[in-house]
């Protein structure tokens, strides 16, 4: 080999190995900074999951109503009881969780709640956003489909909803028992010309805000029994060019609820119920007929529900063990003379099987009649109309 080629070969080899070597040393420069960010971020400091419900089914109804011809449907769905809601959370560190869920009931896209939770201390959690107000136990506990026994929500338990608000929260031992709270402040409501109230939502048209809270007694070592109360009071905001009409309009609206488990081997009972009344102050509304006065009526409503539920969770037979029967009777009253209303009672039943404890597969059967009380001119409010329903429904819930 000639010297000048050897010189070139070895200075080559010499210019190689050190932009080898300042290669290595780069990467092992930065593999060390990734090093340092990654154990920096502690494990669970930050964590996103998406979980959710749906529920899905058959529905067959014959509906009655007085001097009509029966009518009789089928809907695969039905928006009544067809529901799509993922949940979407996000939680940093211990103490701060990001809660949004939409809900999409086949007709249109809504949204539960979006909300913020800091978790201040054992016992003690504050909340802002669009949150379900703490009003007895059925819309915040109860309503999801896969923890609902029965294929429909009760009629009139969905007072007061959601709003946009601030809660606290929590609970602490009581000896040998234990009690919470669940307490809201939020933007309320406004009185309609009729007399119904709706939500103002996120942009208040008034100064007034709404009190929405909840106390429960867990009297019993084993948790098995649970007591609550609830109640809501606040000024209702008046639409423009309808506050003349109104003499400061206030809400009120309480409720008791109740839940036990009894476990009678190989039985397990389950009873809850939940009893609501409202009240708008007394006011003069705008009749609907231009041509006659203005009228008032008592703005009272009341609705309860009694619901029980029986499963041999302790059988031997593992396929007899996930069978659940449930039953259900419901009255909803809203104010006689009212343009709404009605005395509306419903009898339930339906035989569940579940798959896995948040999977359940239900047959349901439904009986509800509601008798009209909207007329103005007769003081029972009676106006001779009444609608019976009849319904068989097959229906798919989980939670994922």
């Amino acid at each position: 080999m000639k010297p000048n080629k050897l010189i070139t070969k070895v200075l080559l080899f010499a210019v190689f190995a050190f932009l080898k070597a300042n290669t290595s040393i780069a990467q092992g420069t930065d593999n060390t900074d990734v090093s340092k960010q990654v154990s920096a971020l502690k494990p669970g400091e930050s964590n996103f999951m998406m979980v959710g419900l749906v529920t899905f089914g058959f529905v067959n109804q014959n509906i009655t109503t007085t001097g009509l011809s029966p009518n009789k449907t089928n809907s695969i769905g039905d928006a009544d009881r067809y529901e799509f809601s993922p949940m979407f959370l996000w939680r940093h560190g211990d103490k701060l969780l990001a809660e949004f869920e939409p809900s999409w009931d086949g007709n249109a896209i809504g949204v539960n709640w979006a909300d913020v939770s800091y978790y201040v201390a054992p016992g003690f959690i504050v909340r802002g956003g669009y949150l379900v107000l703490p009003f007895g136990t059925y819309s915040k506990r109860l309503a999801a489909g896969w923890i609902n026994k029965l294929p429909s929500d009760p009629y009139g338990m969905d007072m007061p909803g959601s709003d946009f608000g601030v809660e606290v929260e929590g609970g602490f031992p009581l000896g040998s028992m234990k009690w919470s709270y669940d307490i809201a402040v939020s933007n309320g409501f406004q009185l309609n010309p009729n007399g119904q109230i709706a939500g103002v939502g996120i942009n208040a048209i008034n100064n007034g805000k709404t009190v929405t809270g909840r106390l429960a007694l867990l009297p019993l070592s084993n948790s098995s029994l649970e007591i609550g109360v609830s109640g809501l009071m606040g000024s209702l905001a008046t639409p423009t060019g309808d506050s003349n009409i109104y003499n400061n309009p206030m809400a009120s609206m309480y409720a008791v609820d109740f839940n036990f488990i009894k476990n009678i081997n190989p039985v397990q009972i389950n009873i809850k119920g939940q009893y609501n009344i409202s009240n708008i102050n007394k006011q003069t509304y705008s009749s609907p007929d231009s041509s006659l006065p203005k009228y008032s009526f008592e703005n009272n409503a009341s609705s309860y529900f009694a619901q029980l539920s029986l499963r041999p969770s302790k059988s031997k037979n593992k396929i007899l063990r996930n069978f659940e029967l449930a039953g259900r009777y419901v009255n909803y009253t809203t104010p006689k003379q009212s343009l709404w209303g009605q005395n509306y009672s419903e009898m339930d039943i339906c035989l569940d099987y579940w798959l896995s404890w948040r999977t359940v597969i239900k047959l349901g059967y439904e009986s509800t009649k509601s008798d009209g009380t909207t007329s103005q001119s007769v003081s029972t409010g009676l106006d001779g109309t009444s609608t019976t329903v009849n319904r068989m429904i097959i229906q798919f819930s989980t939670e994922f």
